[in-house]
């Protein structure tokens, strides 16, 4: 008669069980870096102003991984209140602040932006005042599109900025 220890037999029961088990593929073992991995890649979400994102239905930013995607930002206040109402050059330096507020936020800063899109309903007073730019962006100009566009959310604002970031390891 063969004798076989308590561990032995364990291990041939559990060998045998996954060994005859059709979905053996789903068995698998979690390393410190497949943990890792996951949260880097779950989404992280910011609210700039939460409660005005929220009625708006609307997130300001998500961080996936080394990936930062912005939403449109616009010359308002806490209460969405137009910042500036008429003043082109204006609106758009409050729409940079709340995106450097943002960038900074997740430790990024404009050397970080790769793609910038940007959205006003009178591009002759954008293209007078997009000078601007050249004091935001010092390294290098991001990929991006400008588009007049017929109108913004709220009456009054004259500029959208939205733009992606990547930090490199």
């Amino acid at each position: 008669m063969i004798k076989i220890s308590f561990f032995a037999t364990v291990f041939l029961a559990v060998l045998f069980m996954l060994s005859s088990c059709n979905h053996a593929d789903s068995f698998k073992i979690t390393t410190d870096r497949d943990v890792k991995a996951t949260l880097v890649d779950t989404p992280q979400y910011f609210n700039l102003r939460p409660k005005l994102e929220k009625d708006y239905g609307y997130s300001h930013a998500v961080r996936i991984g080394d990936d930062l995607k912005i939403s449109g930002a616009v010359s308002m206040n806490d209460s969405g209140m137009i910042v500036a109402p008429g003043n082109m050059e204006q609106q758009m330096k409050n729409c940079y602040s709340d995106l450097g507020k943002i960038l900074q936020h997740y430790g990024y800063t404009y050397d970080d932006v790769v793609a910038e899109n940007i959205y006003t309903t009178n591009m002759a007073d954008f293209l007078k005042v997009s000078g601007f730019r050249n004091s935001i962006y010092k390294k290098q100009f991001p990929t991006g599109t400008w588009l007049e566009v017929k109108g913004l959310a709220v009456k009054g604002q004259l500029i959208e900025i939205d733009m992606e970031a990547h930090k490199t390891k």
